[in-house]
């Protein structure tokens, strides 16, 4: 299948069918053989048109009298292809992306639609002056959100804490194609001979400076061609993320809970820093993704690692006083990691920041009565926002005199002066993160 029809084909489950765009982009790559050259301008296709949302049907609105909701699904998903080809890709000709773009209207069409799509894309094509953006000025949320492919409610938000030329660099790093970040499993190899292995296999690979496992691909075959990542001398992991567990510093014959496990990045390099010796718990509320972690241990080598499907705001009912330390990778809004889940900035709303807390809050109350006294517990999320992070931990620490908090940098693998710690993608350069430690006192 052709790059843009297999796109395509993507394009429409997610919009029909609600399929998440890198498990529906990783499914059917793997389906076909493509080469190098289709497998990543067909990623370009499906990340940028669903990154893009919004703003494409804003831009066709220049070219077309007929409302972009009532144009058949499929053939409004040829247009918004079509128009980011046009207005996004400049090494396609725009010849290229109309043509296509008009055969590909012919075989899931009619004869007017291939006469409405190759019009409105040929009109594009000439006059792109049609579209110019707001005046940044007199509609800076307009403007942020049309040029950067945020949601206004987003753009409010961020615009309000960092101003316009913060907010702007920003929302243009979402948009960048972030490196694959890869962890070392240390049980297996260390971080140099991986290095040269994955050179061998065709990746451009340097060490992280942000941990001592991490790695930074900057070009790579397809995952599924990667000797190391079959044979477990490596999990996908990004470097904010890695950190999580080292402020957690858990101790080979330990009883650690992780409570949020699923699907294991953590719970695996929680194991490594164990030296696979002791008892790790990984809870999540779904079987399925607890299969995930026990596959992603198996093929590590893990044998601690144990799992268990329960709500973990109950997790105190079994395992009150038992732990040395807990983790609590909270269920959150994922706003620092909108750059790798290109369709879930679309998925997001502004009642997740008044109602998520609510449940982070008591995840974490469960979690903690399970630390033993001298005990550690950390809390972590993949959001930048400060009522799902400083705020609950806050919150927690005023009802829970028996907790202190210790600063995380003291924990970090790299010089950080920080109590808590919050990392920004246009900031830091990884994934927005942010981790708290406390201990029990009693």
């Amino acid at each position: 299948m052709e790059a843009r029809e297999l796109a395509l084909k993507i394009i429409n489950d997610i919009e029909g069918n609600g399929a998440y765009a890198n498990i529906a982009l990783s499914r059917e790559i793997n389906r076909h053989r493509l080469t190098d050259q289709d497998r990543r301008f067909t990623t370009e296709l499906v990340y940028g048109t669903t990154k893009a949302g919004e703003t494409l049907d804003w831009l066709l609105s220049h070219y077309s009298n007929r409302p972009m909701s009532k144009v058949v699904p499929v053939i409004r998903n040829i247009l918004r292809m079509g128009i980011y080809q046009l207005f996004f890709l400049t090494k396609v000709p725009p010849s290229a992306a109309c043509n296509e773009a008009v055969n590909l209207a012919k075989k899931y069409g009619h004869a007017g639609t291939v006469k409405f799509v190759n019009a409105v894309l040929r009109n594009a094509a000439r006059s792109p002056e049609k579209a110019a953006y707001p005046d940044p000025k007199s509609e800076p949320v307009r403007y942020l959100s049309l040029k950067y492919f945020h949601p206004e409610w987003l753009v409010t938000l961020w615009l309000s804490c960092w101003g316009f030329d913060e907010c702007e660099k920003l929302l243009k790093i979402n948009n960048e194609t972030p490196p694959l970040c890869l962890r070392t499993n240390t049980l297996k190899i260390n971080r140099e001979n991986l290095l040269k292995r994955l050179q061998i296999e065709g990746a451009s690979c340097e060490a992280s400076v942000w941990t001592p496992e991490g790695i930074v691909c900057l070009e790579h075959p397809a995952l599924n061609n990667l000797p190391s990542l079959q044979e477990g001398l490596i999990q996908v992991q990004d470097e904010s993320s890695m950190l999580v567990s080292h402020v957690l510093a858990p101790q080979p014959g330990e009883f650690i809970i992780d409570a949020c496990g699923a699907p294991g990045g953590k719970s695996t390099h929680i194991a490594a820093l164990m030296n696979n010796k002791g008892r790790l718990l990984s809870t999540d509320l779904h079987d399925h993704k607890l299969k995930l972690t026990e596959e992603n241990a198996k093929r590590l080598g893990i044998t601690i690692l144990e799992t268990q499907a329960l709500d973990a705001t109950t997790l105190h009912l079994r395992y009150a006083g038992q732990a040395d330390r807990v983790l609590v990778d909270a269920p959150c809004s994922g706003l620092g990691v909108l750059r790798r889940k290109p369709d879930s900035r679309w998925r997001k709303n502004q009642a997740m920041l008044r109602d998520l807390p609510v449940l982070q809050l008591a995840i974490l109350e469960s979690a903690a009565e399970c630390v033993k006294t001298g005990g550690v517990l950390v809390y972590s999320t993949c959001t930048t926002e400060p009522q799902e992070n400083e705020q609950v931990v806050e919150a927690f620490l005023r009802s829970h005199s028996e907790y202190t908090l210790e600063p995380v940098g003291s924990h970090l693998p790299v010089q950080r002066d920080a109590v808590t710690l919050q990392l920004w993608p246009h900031v830091d350069g990884v994934d927005g993160f942010f981790i708290a430690r406390m201990r029990r006192l009693k």
